[in-house]
């Protein structure tokens, strides 16, 4: 412990003494949706909490403040990088700062199980080693910066269907050496400040109450000393929660702690002892982030300013995976492209244009500015080189207004008068607990207009809608369409029952460049009763629907006479998000149509794919290029020209396994049965599910081209350390992540046939010969003794496998471990 620890503990004995039980028992509970209250008498600031993973969002879902937006963490893990996350981190600890916020509620640590989970773009990988140390680098970086990081979902939480209720049926050595891990490693290597626990129970316990994997394990097992929130509505059980071991209910003011917590100590139901345990780790984290009086924050002085457009650029490329890039007529490989003189580029796919830059949900912020592949290219090619249709469309039915929108949200009350407005970023009003426009309030808001003008892209038949429970009334250019009442369906999740489903309400023929006016009337209803108070309802916008066919026609017409031709494929937000899972792996609309015609036309064709996690590509061995950029980020389409036209290496490799089809996914189990969901494959996903059952993926996990290509000379490998010598063979200088995997020789226990223990990444120029040195983990060897409940060693041979990916062994060595 530092001089500077002891100071901070000190102080936090000092301030705990000085409190009451009513004033200790409010303390835990949340003042409102993002922060808990302030204690004067004791010099104890609000301590504020704000998501997300990719960019800091503040206490208000607003672009009257905009935020960086980074790449999606599926993106930052295909880095294969600990140095490159935590400097992402420190970005975002920056952003929080700047926004007045203390504690990021990020990273996202669960595990890619099954490829339909709907949240996986916002965690890193399905293999726990590479998790924990992309995880372990963000939070370190996130806490250079002086701020809290709130590593999350502890723990089973790898579906989202039924979230806030499924039982996680996890046997110990999978709970362990999978689900487990990633939180372990990043306690260990990271020292987190918070954690936050789920809405699931694991093996017939709520998370928040969980008092063996939080008391016993967390804390003690791996001597976590930060604090323990809730999932936002997670807490349930007064007794419950603070005997399990959760310090925080969120959100306030209405929660299981608070008075009722007061109530049960002077009940006799729970001690006072064990509420001040709770109230400790508070004010520790008070401390640790100089909100505490008297108490030194562990960072006093911020790290070097960081430039946010430059990082989220150069994010974004190290974290394009390039998985195919086969010869062309006159190249040896389609990428990067012939930019020389007169060489023209065909651009297609509604998604180049409208880029989906970072995932549904509670992760969504709102970026200053928003660079499109359309917009990259544009700004990178020569005048003329670069053509643009739209080709398909992955979504036919309408999305929250946007593109060619400038929209306002003016709050009246019942006498008309305007009580508080606020810009739009898009026809989206999300807002909870007090995430309110200035002056405005549940109690007197009677109507929410979301109004401005609409400036067409193109001439025609525009549809207009909704999204969203309640009384609306809709009008353009100056005429009511529809009112009417949107009521509640079956959807099963709250956040989805909050939003309601997209529907059509009227079309209007407008014409391209004449701008139009606007509006929807939502009425406010009464929410005085709900324990989390908010209003969510969106005005829907739906371009002129050309035939499918004649769009795909216009794309093969223009990729038939182009150099090269582009196609952007992507999900949408009905596909992949928070709230529920995917039902099947295809990408949406007829962009598969497309991508054949217009490879049948073109034998050089790149293919670009626009997801945060695993969709199926039938046609992967029909095109010359096959690039995945996950969710880039607001810097996507400049990162996207940068590596097409090689100003850029893409430097992933793949964070999770990439199914050939559906049908090929080992794990596909994400629905519970009468409440549970069985883990029933143990030890067996992603990769070490594929080669338990001799499934070849369409790509292996690791997998990832550059622009240059290595040769591995030599391995040496010790119980402790691997040595890789291998050269840089190409022309230009790049960068190598050598994967190390541990493969029993003679297995005396079920275990993978292989798994990944190590990596390190290495760069060079052309002709250059380098070593990487990579440390060897003693867990690597080990196994979770159920019997013993403890950590066991397995000795015996080993085959150490030097990899470009899972699929791609290019040395061995064995090894005898005692």
């Amino acid at each position: 412990m530092t001089d500077a620890d002891q100071v901070r503990t000190s102080v936090v004995e000092v301030a705990l003494g000085r409190l009451d039980l009513d004033t200790k028992a409010r303390l835990l509970a949340g003042q409102d949706m993002w922060s808990l209250p302030a204690i004067p008498e004791i010099g104890l600031q609000s301590l504020v909490m704000s998501d997300g993973p990719i960019g800091v969002r503040g206490v208000r879902w607003t672009a009257d403040d905009p935020s960086i937006a980074l790449p999606s963490p599926t993106a930052l893990a295909a880095a294969w990088d600990p140095e490159l996350a935590r400097r992402a981190g420190r970005l975002l600890a920056q952003e929080a700062r700047r926004k007045g916020v203390h504690v990021l509620l990020a990273p996202t640590v669960n595990l890619h199980r099954s490829p339909l989970g709907g949240r996986h773009f916002e965690c890193y990988s399905e293999d726990p080693y590479l998790t924990g140390v992309i995880g372990s680098g963000y939070v370190n970086g996130v806490q250079d910066g002086g701020v809290g990081a709130t590593v999350k979902h502890f723990a089973g939480n790898e579906a989202e269907t039924d979230r806030f209720t499924v039982d996680s049926v996890i046997a110990p050595r999978p709970l362990r050496e999978l689900y487990l891990a990633p939180f372990e490693a990043i306690v260990a290597n990271a020292h987190p400040w918070g954690i936050m626990t789920a809405y699931n129970q694991v093996n017939g316990t709520t998370m928040t109450e969980h008092r063996y994997l939080v008391n016993e394990v967390l804390r003690g097992e791996w001597g976590f000393d930060g604090y323990n929130v809730s999932d936002w509505m997670a807490a349930r059980s007064t007794t419950g929660d603070i005997e399990g071991g959760l310090d925080v209910a969120m959100p306030g003011p209405t929660t299981v702690y608070g008075p009722a917590l007061a109530g049960a100590v002077r009940a006799g139901e729970v001690p006072e002892s064990v509420v001040d345990d709770a109230v400790r780790n508070v004010l520790r984290l008070a401390a640790r982030v100089g909100a505490l009086e008297g108490a030194p924050a562990v960072v006093e002085a911020a790290p070097a300013p960081v430039d946010g457009q430059a990082l989220a650029r150069e994010l974004a490329a190290r974290g394009f995976v390039l998985v195919r890039n086969e010869a062309v007529p006159g190249r040896s490989a389609a990428l990067p492209l012939d930019a020389s003189a007169g060489r023209t580029v065909a651009l297609s796919g509604a998604a180049a244009r409208d880029a989906r830059v970072l995932g549904g949900g509670s992760a969504t912020v709102f970026p200053e500015r928003i660079v499109s592949p359309l917009d990259g290219l544009t700004a990178a090619l020569p005048d003329g080189a670069l053509t643009f249709t739209v080709g398909a469309d992955p979504s036919d039915e309408p999305v929250p207004a946007d593109k060619g929108f400038e929209l306002r949200a003016v709050c009246r009350d019942a006498s008309g008068a305007v009580i508080g407005e606020g810009s739009l970023p898009t026809g989206q009003v999300q807002w909870i607990g007090d995430d309110l426009p200035a002056g405005a309030t549940y109690e007197t808001m009677a109507s929410i207009e979301v109004c401005g003008t609409f400036l067409p892209r193109e001439s025609g038949e525009h549809a207009f809608g909704t999204r969203g429970l309640g009384a609306f009334s809709l009008a353009v250019d100056g005429r009511t369409l529809w009112e009417g009442v949107q009521e509640m369906g079956n959807e099963a999740d709250p956040f989805e029952a909050f939003f309601g489903a997209p529907s059509e309400r009227a079309r209007v023929t407008v014409t391209e460049g004449e701008p139009v006016e606007v509006s929807l009337t939502y009425q406010v209803p009464d929410v005085s009763a709900l324990p989390l108070k908010a209003i969510m309802f969106s005005l829907l916008h739906l371009g002129p629907r050309s035939d499918a066919d004649e769009l795909i026609a216009e794309a093969v017409a223009a990729a038939r006479v182009a150099d090269t031709a582009v196609v952007v494929v992507a999900t949408t937000e009905r596909v992949e998000s928070e709230g529920f899972d995917r039902q099947d792996l295809t990408l949406p609309g007829r962009q598969d149509d497309l991508v054949r015609a217009v490879a049948a036309v073109n034998p050089n064709t790149v293919v670009v794919v626009n997801a945060g996690s695993p969709v199926e590509l039938p046609w992967r061995e029909d095109v010359a290029a096959v690039l995945l950029t996950w969710f880039p980020g607001q810097e996507g389409g400049a990162a996207l020209a940068d590596v097409l036209l090689g100003d850029a290496e893409p430097g992933g490799r793949l964070p999770t396994t990439w199914p050939a089809r559906f049908a090929d996914a080992p794990v596909t189990e994400v629905v519970p049965t009468e409440g549970r969901l069985e883990y029933r494959e143990g030890l067996f996903i992603g990769y070490r599910a594929y080669e338990k059952h001799g499934v070849a993926p369409a790509f292996p996990f690791g997998h990832g081209l550059g622009y240059t290509d290595w040769a591995y000379e030599s391995l040496e490998a010790t119980a402790d350390t691997v040595r890789v010598r291998l050269t840089n063979t190409g022309t230009r200088p790049g960068r190598e992540v050598v994967q190390v995997y541990l493969a029993p020789v003679c297995d005396p226990v079920e275990r993978p046939a292989s798994w990944l223990a190590a990596f390190a990444g290495v760069s060079a120029g052309p002709g250059e010969t380098v070593e990487a040195v990579i440390a060897l983990p003693a867990r690597a060897f080990e196994i979770w003794d159920q019997e013993t409940s403890g950590w066991q060693r397995i000795g015996g041979a080993y085959e150490v496998r030097a990899s470009h990916s899972h699929g791609d062994t290019r040395l061995t060595a064995t090894l005898d471990i005692a």
